[in-house]
């Protein structure tokens, strides 16, 4: 019998590896070879000692409700290369972990993370009751004027530098390089406005991008002008749209109002990088609520972010949405219970249909790049040009696949999947096309990850 209710899929636990190296250092490890005093329990937990180069063995063990990890080892990454091969093989061997009772390693551990939990539920979502020492909110009240202010004269720059563009001529942009652009975003950097940086990046390297570049060039130039301008007139904005208005220039967007219990699908985790932050995106489907959420951390000087999910699991857990029109964000809570397999995919529709709910999203966002969609009956077939597209099993419409989700192994993963039949696939929607994320078919059982 499995102890845990369900055990994780291979695809599932390699999903987690923060690198390639990664993945790779753990497949090694997922046999019974290394492992010794591996072991499970009904609540989740997974143990084991892995044997290494050192005269003792690594002490491994892993809340698969969190999830969260704990090793011995040096290793700075999350999870460690011994974390993932403890799961690969719990996932594929229940006689190697079988049920048993923790070891007081893995048991003091393990306690101390659920008396932490306890504490935290208790505390509430403000850590109201701590010792920690009261703000003082007019010093609060300053600092967000100061801000403010710094955030408006970036604005103001950043105007002039759009004015410049436009009456010099988008062909001048690929003749000056893109060193004027990287000096404006250090300038929004300095007002405070990491957002208008981000931007302002995207904008220099543009003219790069290929054919077609000044019609996108203009583009992201008017969303910016649309942004500056909705900063200096924020007090005439309606609120929602004024708290996606801050949110979209760079400042902080808490958490607020009361969490939402759901049995959340996890539909998909992937990261991105800058070079500085790497930032992974976890999208979840609320089963009883119908509403999506996307759940952010982030991982700076090399380690990767702490919060994972595997993909293809529902979880009965809590989330508290952040605040903004047609925000998605929010943070992950509470859990309760065990996870369980996706028995079913979130609803879905057609391509038009999945336009159509961009297009609604837009209106409250118009900064948004895309909106999570599920498409029912598709096909994959090769588009015009070289390129891809999800077709309606019926003819009537499709959608191309994003030049981004080309080329990648996922997109492969969906043909082999499909098989020329129809499929439901889940994935995110915007301008630049469709990024398929994951994928079910009648005669495959389970979610397969396309990332």
């Amino acid at each position: 019998m499995n102890p845990t209710g369900v055990r994780w899929t291979t695809e599932q636990v390699l999903a987690l590896a923060p690198d390639d190296s990664s993945r790779r250092a753990g497949t090694r490890l997922g046999t019974a070879g290394p492992w010794s005093e591996a072991g499970a329990d009904a609540a989740g937990a997974v143990w084991g000692l892995c044997g290494g180069s050192g005269s003792r063995p690594y002490q491994t063990v892993v809340d698969t409700t969190g999830p969260a990890y704990s090793c011995s080892c040096p290793s700075r990454k999350f999870p460690c290369k011994h974390a993932l091969g403890l799961l690969l093989l719990w996932a594929a061997d229940e006689q190697a972990v079988g049920e048993t009772k923790a070891p007081g390693w893995a048991d003091e551990w393990l306690a101390g993370r659920r008396r932490r939990s306890a504490e935290k539920t208790e505390a509430g979502p403000a850590g109201g009751g701590g010792p920690g020492k009261p703000a003082d909110p007019e010093a609060a009240r300053r600092r967000a004027e100061r801000r403010a202010a710094r955030i408006t004269a970036g604005t103001t720059e950043l105007e002039q530098r759009l004015a410049d563009l436009l009456r010099g001529g988008l062909a001048a942009a690929e003749q000056s390089g893109y060193g004027l652009w990287e000096e404006t975003a250090a300038r929004m950097v300095d007002a405070q406005a990491p957002g208008l940086a981000g931007r302002v990046r995207e904008l220099g390297a543009i003219p790069g991008s290929g054919a077609g570049w000044p019609v996108r060039l203009l583009e992201e130039s008017a969303l910016l002008h649309l942004l500056n301008t909705g900063w200096q007139g924020l007090g005439r904005l309606p609120q929602p749209l004024a708290t996606t208005v801050r949110t979209r220039v760079g400042l902080p967007s808490p958490a607020g109002g009361p969490p939402v219990r759901d049995h959340w699908l996890v539909l998909a985790q992937y990261d991105s990088s800058d070079g500085k932050l790497t930032t992974r995106r976890i999208r979840l489907y609320g089963r009883g609520s119908g509403r999506p959420a996307l759940l952010l951390s982030f991982g700076a000087a090399g380690r990767s972010p702490e919060l994972g999910l595997p993909v293809g699991l529902v979880i009965d857990a809590e989330v508290t949405p952040h605040a903004g029109a047609g925000q998605l964000r929010a943070d992950w809570g509470q859990q309760f219970g065990v996870p369980g397999p996706i028995v079913e995919p979130p609803p879905g529709g057609s391509t038009a249909e999945a336009m159509e709910a961009y297009g609604a999203a837009l209106r409250a966002d118009p900064w948004l790049d895309a909106w999570p969609v599920t498409l029912r009956d598709v096909v994959p077939v090769p588009g015009e040009g070289g390129g891809w597209q999800l077709a309606d099993a019926d003819g009537e419409s499709a959608l191309p696949v994003a030049a981004s989700a080309l080329g990648r192994p996922g997109l492969w993963k969906l043909a082999a999947v499909s098989g020329g039949g129809p499929v439901t696939v889940f994935g995110e929607c915007g301008h630049r096309g469709f990024h398929p994320l994951a994928a079910w078919a009648e005669d495959i059982p389970g979610t397969v990850p396309l990332t």
